[in-house]
């Protein structure tokens, strides 16, 4: 579909006074702003529904603050669950198109085309005036943050060294975080605007300017180096490599290392073709459940049930109507706090230990917050609840801490990582579009399951935290301190050296694929030499 849309050309436009590091940590959280987008939209809509003026006007419902504090808005719980959802269904949509699009026209436009959506999104939201546009501006949006939240992993992923893979997307999620963060403060300083609809109105306008940010900086953000190599685009991958990770030094030895191992890769997986989606199954299923299962535990272990309806949780569990936006404000800033131990420690304490450890705490948080929540709805509202409450607030504060730290950054990394760059694209995308249906679910069920369970929904959601650490702990390898091109041989498939001797390069690149799949590919293409023990054992294979 986008095929004839590819590129011939590529410019780098940075300034060449951010080679080097300052180049790669600032591509690297500026592309994040497009998950700091997402993380925006998850605040904004929580603290929205919390406001008399936008209950009135999209909803229908005349209500005064006292009433919402009551949980008696008059709000249906379905029809609020549509408004929450509707953007995980767009974003399922755009991140199975995403893998088209990040493949033949690049990481980097793809992040700008779901800039330029977000952005046309957030205009529609700042002038909405009743429930369908509210709608449509999300479905919009959910395009964008599908199409953002597929690419900048890989981007992410593709520009970081070997060492420095969880760090690079622990930043990511970070600014997912604080996209969330800024939202709830921002909410929380324009609730204080009422009754003027800038109230609501405001937020939106902020989140337009973070859009509009992310798309005047795609124009200087450099495109990955695997992608360049990839696409022909030898010489400024190779240029691009030396600026990000060799201060423009293209005769770094590391530069040329990396080099002759990515194009090894690509070689061997060029040979054997771009990966169908029924190859991720067939050829990759270990990665495939790994990739499929992260999500899904991602979801289903609670955290959107929280966080899109936390100000309305908290008024719940009997804080006023104001108080409850600043906690809200106060546990995104713990939620950001988390992401912090995973960037110090998860390339070198391993993914899976910080996955085993979410699980634990995680049920052990939920324990809390649902034995607080019954015991809260047994109290009269009103003062008698607040003791109650402030403990609620304090397992909310533990339960965010630890999922930032664990199963939030986690499975973005391990889906952008695992694949091998012939089936990157898709892997990712399969992965990111589990995490949609998943998030779908969570928001679409939260409204009713909260109304008819109360309390016990927590304990619904630590059943399944207790379930992902079972999985983890019998399925997941550990991919910690390995290269993209080395991590075959995490999964179980074999090793095969690739020898490139075009353009002066006399490297041995190590490339990880499924055995069968590799003698197949030899055979196609006489550009491809073994060396060491696979070459001779070739040799006597073909004479035989």
């Amino acid at each position: 579909m986008f095929a004839g849309l590819k590129r011939n050309t590529y410019t780098a436009r940075y300034p060449r006074w951010m080679v080097g590091k300052p180049l790669l940590y600032s591509s690297s959280a500026l592309a994040s702003l497009g998950d700091a987008m997402f993380g925006y939209s998850q605040g904004i809509i929580a603290a929205a529904q919390v406001q008399p003026s936008f209950i009135r006007l999209m909803y229908g419902s005349n209500v005064t603050l006292e009433q919402i504090q009551a949980g008696d808005d008059g709000v249906d719980v379905f029809l609020q669950a549509i408004v929450v959802a509707c953007l995980n269904l767009t974003a399922l949509f755009a991140s199975y198109c995403s893998a088209y699009v990040c493949d033949i026209l690049g990481r980097r436009m793809s992040i700008r085309i779901g800039g330029v959506i977000y952005l046309m999104a957030s205009i529609i939201q700042i002038f909405m005036p009743n429930m369908a546009a509210l709608i449509a501006g999300r479905c919009i949006q959910g395009l964008g943050v599908g199409m953002l939240s597929m690419t900048v992993p890989i981007y992410q992923c593709e520009i970081a060294p070997g060492h420095g893979r969880g760090l690079f997307v622990s930043i990511e999620y970070l600014c997912l975080n604080s996209g969330y963060a800024l939202s709830a403060w921002i909410g929380y300083g324009f609730f204080f605007a009422m009754p003027s609809e800038i109230s609501w109105r405001g937020p939106y306008i902020i989140q337009a300017a973070l859009a509009l940010i992310l798309v005047i900086w795609t124009f200087f953000l450099p495109e990955t180096p695997r992608w360049l190599i990839k696409n022909g685009f030898k010489r400024e991958g190779f240029n691009a490599l030396a600026d990000l990770h060799g201060n423009g030094d293209i005769y770094d030895p590391i530069v040329a290392e990396s080099f002759a191992s990515i194009e090894g890769a690509i070689i061997l997986e060029d040979v054997m073709g771009e990966a169908s989606w029924g190859q991720l199954f067939t050829q990759y299923p270990r990665r495939s459940v790994v990739g499929i299962t992260c999500q899904l535990f991602a979801q289903f272990n609670g955290i959107n049930a929280i966080l899109y309806f936390l100000p309305e949780n908290l008024t719940r569990a009997g804080f006023d109507i104001s108080r409850s936006l600043l906690y809200a404000g106060a546990c995104a800033v713990v939620y950001c706090a988390g992401t912090i131990p995973t960037m110090l420690f998860v390339d070198t304490w391993g993914r899976k230990s910080f996955l085993l450890a979410g699980s634990l705490g995680l049920a052990g948080a939920l324990a809390l917050i649902g034995g607080l929540q019954y015991h809260a709805e047994s109290l009269p509202l009103g003062n008698a609840r607040l003791g109650t409450a402030d403990g609620i607030f304090a397992g909310v504060c533990v339960y965010l801490f630890i999922f930032g730290a664990t199963w939030g950054p986690i499975p973005w990394l391990l889906g952008a990582e695992i694949f091998p760059l012939r089936a990157r694209a898709k892997g990712m995308a399969l992965s990111t579009s589990v995490n949609w249906i998943s998030n779908f679910i969570i928001a679409f069920i939260t409204p009713p399951l909260f109304s008819a369970l109360r309390g016990g929904y927590y304990f619904l959601l630590l059943g399944f935290t207790v379930i992902s650490g079972i999985v983890v702990w019998f399925v997941y390898p550990e991919t910690a301190g390995k290269t993209l091109e080395e991590l075959g041989e995490v999964f179980g498939d074999r090793d095969i050296s690739v020898r490139l001797e075009e353009k002066g390069l006399n490297q041995t690149a190590v490339v990880a694929e499924p055995g069968g799949i590799v003698e197949t590919a030899l055979e196609a293409s006489s550009e491809v030499t073994l060396s060491g023990p696979d070459a001779e054992e070739d040799k006597n294979r073909n004479s035989n």
